[in-house]
């Protein structure tokens, strides 16, 4: 199968998965659950593409196996920490702006798009699965699997760590600054960046890498300035305000000794 289908399967499974979960999201009245599908969403993708391609390619085999790990951690982890806690409340502050417009204006603003995202940002799989080049791994395979695996380790660490300290009563309206939080504000996203830079290196082994390398730039466009660390930091030092101290001493994405 060509590159263009390739891509089309994951385009039209797309499609269908983020209109099927927005009306899903409408009988259940919970946008939310847009966020817990992210991950997963994009581990769909490469598992779909790869039997659209219908081979078993070693480095085929391999971004599918990194893109599962990585999505259905993810997935599971937001779907434990959301349990029983109601709608984001950033959803319900649309809700509360569009009324009765709601339904759809989060189908294009909401579902949509993040599908479109989701599509462009899974280049590097889709890519690979359509072209994975020599069968022979390499060492781009080496340093792809290398930063996948350390970015998981501080996605899932940082993870851990931070729910530790939040079940902890004698940590309520203190600032995480221990672990891996004491070297980076953000050890989830810089572990995302890592990952999915891992995932280019390993598309860059294939004809059409330099293309996929959109997805990861994307992604980092994301994590950085719009959906990762200025959202989250936008009001936080306002209403927290040892956060401004966090700051002055802790890098905000790669991580580094504390500046004391």
């Amino acid at each position: 199968m060509g590159v263009g289908e390739v891509l089309l399967w994951g385009a039209v499974y797309t499609l269908v998965a983020v209109t099927s979960l927005w009306a899903l999201s409408l009988a259940l009245r919970d946008a939310s659950i847009v966020d817990i599908y992210w991950g997963p969403g994009f581990a769909a993708i490469a598992l779909v593409t790869f039997l659209a391609s219908g081979g078993d390619h070693p480095r085929r085999l391999l971004l599918l196996v990194l893109a599962l790990l990585w999505g259905l951690r993810l997935g599971g982890y937001l779907l434990w920490r959301n349990a029983g806690k109601g709608e984001d409340y950033r959803y319900v502050a649309m809700r509360r702006q569009h009324g009765e417009r709601f339904w759809w204006v989060s189908l294009f603003t909401v579902f949509l798009l993040q599908g479109a995202l989701q599509w462009i940002v899974s280049l590097p799989l889709q890519l690979t699965q359509a072209a994975p080049g020599a069968a022979a791994l390499g060492a781009l395979d080496a340093l792809g699997l290398a930063l996948v695996a350390v970015g998981l380790f501080f996605e899932g660490v940082g993870d851990w760590q931070l729910a530790r300290f939040k079940a902890d009563p004698a940590n309520q309206g203190r600032v995480m600054d221990v672990g891996l939080w004491r070297y980076t504000r953000h050890p989830n996203y810089f572990g995302d960046f890592l990952v999915w830079w891992g995932f280019a290196a390993i598309a860059l082994a294939g004809p059409y890498g330099l293309a996929s390398l959109v997805g990861p730039a994307l992604m980092s466009f994301l994590l950085l300035r719009v959906s990762g660390v200025a959202m989250l930091e936008r009001t936080i030092a306002e209403r927290r305000p040892a956060y401004r101290d966090y700051m002055e001493a802790t890098n905000a994405f790669f991580p580094g000794p504390p500046r004391w």
